[in-house]
């Protein structure tokens, strides 16, 4: 290494500066003088040495904190003007293992991890990338500012995902409340609290929190895609509908708002889905996709759905929303569709129909009497619909059984209503007979 003698007896020099300063217990002199260890090695492109101080000045006794802090603080701004790969990998690693467990640097050290996880990606270690991440809790970091924390986590979240690892990625998004998005960041930089530790602005690069929110649902959406979840990824498309961002421009609402049409059409029937077709139909946005808008109006109409006469309408749409969502909805989800009209239809029966013949009505549905058992006995144990089917007879109830207090309450009610028709008739008597003494006196 060329001056390499110089450079020995000048950081040998500022080592002696260090130490006295050090132990004078003067903070401002031992930062100075580490700092410019590190800039002298820097300078001279010493990187192997630079490594080396840096573990050197970490260790010495008594070290001081906020002398630590400057000295990862100022390595860090060297990452980026390494001169290869190693280097930079070996720096940031130098950096990570003299951070490690020391509270007043915790930030650092988590920025480092995230780096060295970058790097890790884009050599196509991505699950190594993602046990690195893991190390880290930042949500226990008082210091760091929120955007960060969440940032941070989203990116653990996306790692698993990528490893295809469903159950460590569901923990880690719990980490983050959905409410969190909704809070107003501008009232909470006027309460700057007395005692407590300062929370560091975020670096530049970290999204807002209204474009975090839309990275944290898109992420969900590729979590629900996965066990097909179709009523949650309807929800999330419908957080991310409400952004303001996008609702303000048609061009990314209209492609948001027929997916939460289509998730709603393939979502099961449940009270939570009855609310959010309702609500969506109440939103004056949809009569910009008629199209969609006739789809949800036959899903809440109380009238059979001919399976045959809606894929030939809709298919078009379907297979083109298919390919803008790259893929999540396959053969499955054609299939999922052809389930929600049988159950639909179902339902329809269910109410214009006490009992009716299972023949008959698999006629309704246009399926085989076998086809539509099958979907019965599937809505009855997911307690979708109350119904008793009398197979020998092979007739479908679909009163529920009531029990004796039911049977009379109904007797009850009944009995009160003839005699409220029996004093009515009476009194109508009454008058009649009135009206009629009343015109033979005259």
């Amino acid at each position: 290494m060329e001056g390499g003698g110089s450079l020995d007896s000048q950081i040998e020099s500022l080592l002696n500066v260090e130490k006295q300063m050090r132990l004078n217990g003067d903070v401002a002199g031992t930062k100075k003088a580490a700092i410019d260890i590190l800039q002298l090695c820097f300078e001279n492109r010493a990187w192997k040495t630079l490594n080396d101080q840096i573990v050197v000045l970490s260790k010495r006794r008594g070290q001081l904190k906020q002398a630590v802090t400057a000295m990862v603080q100022q390595a860090m701004q060297y990452i980026d003007q390494t001169p290869d790969i190693e280097t930079k990998i070996e720096l940031i690693k130098t950096l990570n293992s003299v951070s490690a467990g020391k509270i007043y640097v915790e930030i650092e050290r988590a920025r480092l991890i995230k780096r060295l996880a970058k790097i890790k990606e884009e050599q196509g270690q991505i699950a190594e990338a993602a046990d690195l991440m893991q190390e880290i809790a930042v949500e226990t970091f008082g210091a760091m500012a929120k955007t960060e924390k969440i940032a941070f986590i989203l990116e653990q979240v996306r790692l698993c995902l990528d490893c295809q690892d469903y159950v460590r990625a569901q923990i880690l998004s719990r980490k983050i409340s959905p409410r969190v998005f909704d809070a107003d960041s501008s009232k909470e930089k006027k309460k700057p609290k007395e005692g407590e530790s300062i929370v560091e602005e975020a670096p530049a690069d970290i999204p807002s929190l209204l474009e975090l929110k839309r990275i944290y649902y898109e992420l969900m959406i590729r979590y629900y895609s996965h066990n097909n979840d179709y009523l949650e990824i309807c929800r999330c498309y419908k957080s991310i509908y409400e952004i303001p961002s996008v609702k303000e421009d048609p061009a990314k609402w209209i492609p948001v708002l027929r997916k939460i049409c289509w998730y709603l059409v393939l979502a099961p029937h449940d009270p939570m889905q009855s609310s959010l077709l309702n609500s969506t139909l109440d939103d004056k946005n949809l009569s910009e996709i008629p199209h969609f808008r006739s789809l949800l109006k036959q899903l809440i109409t109380m009238e059979v759905i001919q399976w045959t006469g809606l894929w030939n309408t809709f298919k078009d749409e379907f297979e083109n929303e298919k390919n803008m969502l790259g893929g999540s909805l396959g053969d499955k989800a054609a299939d999922d569709l052809k389930e929600r009209v049988i159950e639909h239809n179902i339902l329809v029966v269910s109410k214009y129909y006490a009992r009716i013949t299972v023949k008959r009505l698999a006629e309704l549905l246009c399926l085989t009497v076998e086809e539509a058992e099958k979907h019965l006995s599937d809505m009855v144990v997911s307690k979708a619909l109350i119904a008793k089917v009398d197979r020998p007879m092979g007739i479908v109830c679909f009163e529920s059984a009531k029990d004796s207090n039911d049977i009379l309450n109904s007797w009850a009610t009944n009995l009160e209503k003839l005699l409220d028709l029996v004093e009515k008739s009476c009194h109508q008597i009454h008058k009649e007979t009135m009206v009629h003494k009343a015109a033979l006196k005259v």
